[in-house]
């Protein structure tokens, strides 16, 4: 076995060995399996949410398509990061309240949570887009691994994608949201590492920015140019697209759950200060590497997703390349867990609530959804990017309107949450098929149109009136139900 290979699987290793260790601290309840007992220390959760939001997507997808259309791609990450800015500054903390309130250990748990009774229907729906989306979205990352393995290795992919689901399984069995969590933050350390030092390497190779434009423009002079060519409906309607693409954070279950875990309410502003100081320089990071990729391996065509761990082989040692791997393999997998965790919940605590208080139940769930991401993963033939965007979109429109709603106070329910929930994908869906996914990105589309079937059924007034009816449980808080 090589030394790559050797480095590889010893930091896999490692990760799952702090997944384990994470067990030492479990109890045996549904609330530590699926929320962490909701004790997660600020720090804890910043490394994990960096790990969790910025994975397969940046390392494979963003690189790929950065690789293959050039500078253009810096305003996406920038719009990105406002979108993701504007929902830590306020939907975070409004969940956790929110959550802590209605003592929910699920997103769809807290939709369907309101001062006159759960709400069933919103709960089931919710469920069932989690458990629906969420799994293609996890097989999206477990197909990213395997790219990896593939470009380095030479490995079939079906490796990757059963190696990926076995480690995932593994620690989230033994820990559940802890075990995420704690391997997460390992994971952000590697995946930081890991670009650092491609970046060192790839800059000592070819120069400073002014030099690698120039490298650029001589392979392709559409490489540099800073917008991009297909914004059909004008740069500012492209921006918009993947800021709301950003702050579609707010309808990802597993992300959410992470805020739904942090200790407290108060804990969310440090934990914000944290992640962005993590993740601004790694998504520029992301983009430079795929830049100084298609100067020193220009030839990947067809393989774009594959150009970071093949500009790892041109430049880094062999011990190194197995850092670089176990960086970008572990990045899928920080996703990965997560998203198998709130499958679980979503069929336990939602679809099927006589296994809510069941220990047992959960963990039978994990493993059902994890077979069912791994025969998903096998059969994708999309790209890494394709099928995350797609999923985060239908994600975003679906659950994201509600929980926005809730965090400005109002509490849509019945038919006109169901409603809204249904809306929100089928414009996803309409808007991709009538080819204008590349002019403005769904989720834009996909998010307001829900938010405008309630504005014009409720009435903007409405939002911010108290409720008048008699609490059932003074948990619920006392808003308005819409």
């Amino acid at each position: 076995m090589t030394a790559t290979a050797l480095a590889f699987l010893a930091f896999l290793a490692a990760f799952v060995g702090i997944g384990v260790a994470s067990a030492w601290r479990r109890q045996p309840s549904t609330e530590d399996y699926l929320v962490a007992g909701r004790s997660v220390p600020p720090w804890l959760m910043a490394l994990s949410s960096v790990a969790t939001n910025n994975s397969g997507f940046m390392f494979v997808g963003l690189i790929g398509w950065t690789y293959a259309s050039g500078v253009h791609t810096a305003w996406m990450a920038l719009a990105w990061l406002l979108g993701d800015l504007f929902a830590w500054l306020f939907v975070h903390r409004k969940v956790r309240e929110d959550s802590g309130q209605t003592h929910a250990e699920s997103v769809p748990s807290m939709l369907g949570a309101h001062p006159q009774g759960e709400d069933r229907g919103v709960v089931v729906l919710a469920g069932l887009a989690t458990l629906l989306f969420l799994g293609g979205y996890a097989a999206a990352q477990l197909q990213a691994g395997s790219l990896a393995l593939q470009a380095l290795f030479g490995w079939d992919p079906s490796i990757g994608v059963v190696l990926g689901r076995v480690v995932v399984a593994l620690y989230c069995l033994a820990g559940g949201l802890r075990a995420s969590i704690w391997t997460d933050a390992a994971q952000a350390l590697v995946m930081l590492g890991a670009m650092v030092l491609v970046l060192a390497f790839a800059g000592y190779e070819v120069g400073g920015g002014a030099e690698l434009m120039a490298s650029l423009a001589a392979i392709d002079p559409a490489l540099v140019k800073p917008y991009p060519p297909d914004a059909t409906m004008g740069f500012l309607a492209w921006f918009a697209g993947f800021l709301f693409g950003g702050f579609g954070a707010i309808g990802q279950p597993h992300i959410l759950i992470r805020t739904m875990a942090i200790r407290s309410p108060e804990a969310i502003r440090r934990a914000g200060f944290i992640y962005f100081g993590w993740v601004v320089p790694f998504y520029f990071a992301a983009v430079a590497c795929a830049l100084y990729a298609r100067v020193l391996v220009p030839d990947l065509a067809d393989a774009a997703e594959s150009a970071l761990p093949a500009l790892g082989a041109e430049l880094l040692p062999p011990v190194l390349q197995g850092m670089l791997l176990a960086g970008l393999f572990s990045a899928t997998l920080s996703t990965a867990d997560s998203q198998l965790l709130s499958c679980s919940a979503a069929i336990t605590q939602d679809i099927v609530p006589r296994w809510r208080g069941s220990h047992r139940a959960a963990k039978v769930a994990t493993l059902s959804v994890a077979v069912l991401a791994l025969g998903i993963a096998l059969r994708a033939d999309s790209s890494v990017f394709s099928l995350v965007l797609g999923a985060w979109g239908l994600l975003a429109a679906s659950l994201g309107p509600l929980v926005l709603l809730r965090a400005l106070g109002a509490r849509p329910r019945g038919v006109l949450a169901l409603a809204m929930m249904v809306l929100g994908p089928l414009v996803v869906q309409v808007w991709n098929s009538a080819g204008l996914g590349g002019a403005v990105y769904a989720v834009l589309p996909g998010m307001v149109a829900p938010l405008l079937l309630w504005a014009l059924v409720v009435g903007g007034g409405g939002l911010y009136v108290r409720a008048s009816a008699p609490q059932t449980s003074p948990a619920r808080g006392t808003r308005q139900d819409d």
